[in-house]
């Protein structure tokens, strides 16, 4: 989960499309003073993670969808209410405001770059996915937003369980239909800020299985600009799972967090354990 964290940081500056022929050159500082900063990309990844410890007692417990689904809707509005400047979309921060709110069929992908401590919960793949869906649906319920969920989620499983690449490439690829063939190169010349799912979780997922390490994954990943925050959080969750982070990266970014939230991420290092 906290790979989802890095890569949210690491991408922030470069959102939007900003600062691109530096994003492209990959040649940039992974932390840009009083520029690199959390969204709501950590905040919700932090209330899906908060969620799962109200409902399981220990990581890889049985859990009740039906309290996940509950307990995610509640996290995730009590974290909003804390940041409610993190940097939501619009339909996401009416939702927030609703006194009983429901999913409104989006594909945006913030399905995707929040569910990564769904992917750490549990010890078989086939409930990764159900929850998956779960922590998508009560917003993201379209098909693509449950997709992007649950490709996700399954990369991450099974990069942290010891399949290899090629093996995670022929899961998602016949399990989700992702075109994977694309290389970054392909990809980069016209890629552009978009907040699908479609056009984001595949790039993410291409990102990690061209990198041959953490740092080189967050670094293709932002190389693609675009909505970079949300792509490079995609991409870093499934690399934690492969390559772990290195301290001196995680160092860097702990400080960029305050204190409910680092509290918050210790706790889940707790529970996780």
């Amino acid at each position: 989960m906290l790979g989802a964290i890095v890569g949210d940081i690491v991408g922030s500056p470069y959102e939007f499309d900003r600062r691109r022929d530096e994003a492209h050159s990959m040649n940039f500082p992974l932390v840009l003073e009083e520029v690199s900063h959390f969204t709501d990309d950590t905040v919700l990844t932090l209330a899906v993670a908060d969620a799962l410890m109200n409902v399981i007692p220990k990581r890889g417990g049985s859990a009740d969808g039906g309290k996940f689904r509950e307990a995610v809707k509640e996290s995730m509005r009590k974290f909003a209410r804390r940041y409610p400047h993190a940097g939501y979309g619009a339909r996401f921060s009416y939702w927030l405001l609703k006194g009983n709110p429901q999913p409104y069929n989006s594909f945006g992908n913030g399905s995707a770059m929040r569910v990564s401590p769904v992917a750490w919960a549990f010890d078989d793949l086939g409930t990764v996915e159900r929850f998956a869906e779960i922590s998508a649906e009560v917003s993201h319920n379209h098909p693509e937003g449950i997709k992007g969920a649950q490709a996700t989620a399954s990369a991450i499983f099974l990069a942290r369980t010891g399949k290899t690449k090629p093996e995670i490439r022929q899961y998602i690829t016949e399990r989700y239909g992702y075109d994977l063939s694309r290389t970054l190169d392909d990809i980069r010349p016209t890629y552009h800020h978009v907040e699908t799912c479609q056009e984001t979780v595949p790039e993410a997922i291409t990102a990690f299985l061209e990198g041959n390490s953490f740092e080189d994954v967050t670094r293709k990943a932002v190389s693609l600009s675009g909505d970079s925050d949300t792509l490079t959080a995609i991409a870093c969750s499934i690399t934690e799972g492969m390559y772990g982070i290195p301290d001196e990266i995680d160092d860097m970014m702990l400080p960029l967090l305050d204190g409910y939230l680092t509290d918050k991420l210790l706790k889940w290092e707790l529970w996780r354990a």
